[in-house]
């Protein structure tokens, strides 16, 4: 089966070992919890984490596990590897520059390199993106990629500098479309990808959160790509990460779009109809892991477009 251009086959994802409230993170993430005292949240993590497997595997998306290296320290938000490294399908890997320092610990190449060359993967070369001390670039945490149309999708905030955003898309021959955004509580959204997702003929957007002046230059740039653009509101963004999904491709070519339940409950029937035109709706149950790390489905699933050995 060929991989399509912008819906992968396959994902890779970290189990939640050392998942927990990340203070480093919290600090620009609204959407993080501290957990209740006494609260039994980690035997609910690994079950979310394992039936999210599951239902991966179960509608036929291929699941690559990188296990913990016991040598590191403790990586509080290892479960969401999609924001370190990028996979192509040339067998290229970039690796990009994460913010905090308990997050720059999570970058380790040589790991996810036996990973994905035991499942099967064929790596070509890992590009570290270069960067001044203090600059940081999430990964497709930041960068929303529209590789068929060779344009990436950007959210100014302290976890994507802008000016990285426009070296990297140059690099690889991409358009940037770099905005500022606006939460309910007035800050800038963490991740591009909280408020934003890009399928193979659908796009999927919070406009209410692009600050007013530069909201009808991004609405136009998606339009004028012809996909079918579904809108939700902050309130869905933000208290359900409805904008936190990721169309992916099945065994037999088909499409599944992973999100949360949380986000599945959200839409509206509408919303809904116009996603399942595209793909089968496959809500992945993280409730703790959302409210605890300020990420969502989307966030955990790292895209495997390399090719077969």
């Amino acid at each position: 089966m060929s991989q399509r251009a912008q819906t992968a086959n396959a994902v890779l994802m970290v189990p939640p070992d050392d998942f927990g409230f990340n203070e480093q993170t919290a600090r620009d993430n609204e959407f993080q919890h501290p957990p209740q005292a006494g609260e039994d949240w980690r035997s609910e993590v690994a079950s979310e984490f394992a039936a999210s497997v599951a239902a991966l595997r179960g509608a036929g998306v291929d699941v690559v596990l990188l296990p913990k290296n016991p040598v590191l320290p403790a990586l509080p938000d290892a479960v969401f590897p999609n924001n370190w490294f990028s996979t192509w399908p040339d067998g290229r890997v970039y690796l990009y520059p994460m913010r905090t320092s308990n997050r720059q610990a999570e970058v380790r190449p040589q790991d996810l390199r036996a990973a994905l060359e035991h499942a099967g993967y064929r790596v070509g070369e890992m590009h570290s993106v270069a960067h001044a001390p203090g600059q940081a670039l999430e990964g497709t945490g930041a960068l929303i990629f529209d590789h068929v149309n060779r344009k990436v999708y950007a959210a100014r905030s302290e976890r994507c500098d802008s000016l990285l955003v426009q070296q990297h898309a140059q690099a690889l021959g991409y358009q940037a479309i770099v905005f500022e955004t606006c939460s309910s509580h007035g800050r800038p959204f963490y991740h591009t990808n909280v408020m934003m997702s890009i399928g193979e003929n659908f796009a999927l957007v919070c406009s209410e959160a692009i600050v007013a002046e530069q909201r009808a230059e991004v609405l136009q740039a998606l339009r004028a790509d012809k996909r079918d653009l579904i809108e939700v509101s902050l309130a869905q963004a933000e208290q359900a990460f409805c904008a936190n999904i990721l169309q992916l491709q099945n065994r037999d070519g088909g499409q599944v779009i992973a999100m949360s339940a949380s986000a599945l409950a959200a839409f509206n029937a509408e919303q809904k109809a116009v996603l399942s035109r595209h793909g089968q709706l496959l809500a992945l149950p993280v409730t703790t892991i959302e409210h605890m790390g300020g990420g969502s489905a989307r966030c955990m699933l790292a895209e495997v477009f390399l090719p077969k050995r």
